[in-house]
């Protein structure tokens, strides 16, 4: 569920003054992960590769308070949930969107990946949780991009992940990932924390 709070009553109030009626209110970091036991984890398990990343952004985000925070027009919302979102391919050759709800548990939301997919995929149907913090993500995994900055539309303020297709070599398998996030929501210390925490999760996943 969500509920507006006061801003001036929150560790936001200043960023809430600061930010809120920016032109451009969002920020973009740039990271490259080592994924090499993400990608052993996908071939061992037959898990896919995109889910696991998605359960990894959704377990280092949940220990990041300000993660269960959004501004939403001239409010601040705080939740108490999180889903990671993904985009998926449909049966008519389009995209809809996708929002998975988090669990600490990679089984359950490993299943809960693959129903709600596979849902969306032959429904041509997003798949819309509105009263969890939605954590956007979009996979280009088919192409070798350096770089992805997400689009700022002024209606949406979530927090946004874009990757392409990871690069191989004799010892390391890396993947750059960009982070955009609303400057209410969140400062860049709590950005590159959690980036940090996302590498410690890929590193340390375990079944």
């Amino acid at each position: 569920m969500k509920h507006e709070i006061n801003p001036r009553e929150t560790s936001r109030a200043y960023a809430f003054e600061m930010w809120m009626k920016a032109p451009m209110p969002m920020v973009t970091f740039f990271k490259t992960l080592d994924v090499t036991r993400l990608v052993k984890v996908s071939k061992r398990t037959g898990m896919k590769f995109n889910m696991l990343m998605c359960w990894c952004i959704g377990k280092a985000a949940s220990g990041i308070k300000e993660f269960y925070l959004l501004p939403e027009g001239d409010k601040l919302m705080q939740y108490d949930s999180l889903a990671v979102n993904t985009i998926v391919a449909n049966k008519e050759g389009e995209v809809s969107s996708c929002d998975i709800p988090f669990s600490e548990d990679l089984s359950a939301f490993n299943q809960s990946y693959l129903q709600l997919t596979k849902q969306v995929a032959e429904a041509c149907t997003n798949h819309d949780l509105p009263d969890s913090m939605v954590i956007g993500t979009s996979a280009l995994a088919q192409y070798d991009i350096d770089a992805a900055v997400g689009m700022y539309s002024g209606i949406f303020n979530n927090p946004f992940l874009i990757w392409g297709k990871y690069k191989r070599s004799f010892f390391k398998t890396s993947l750059t990932v960009s982070f955009q996030f609303h400057h209410t929501q969140m400062d860049g210390a709590h950005a590159a924390r959690f980036l940090d925490e996302l590498q410690k999760e890929i590193k340390t996943i375990s079944l």
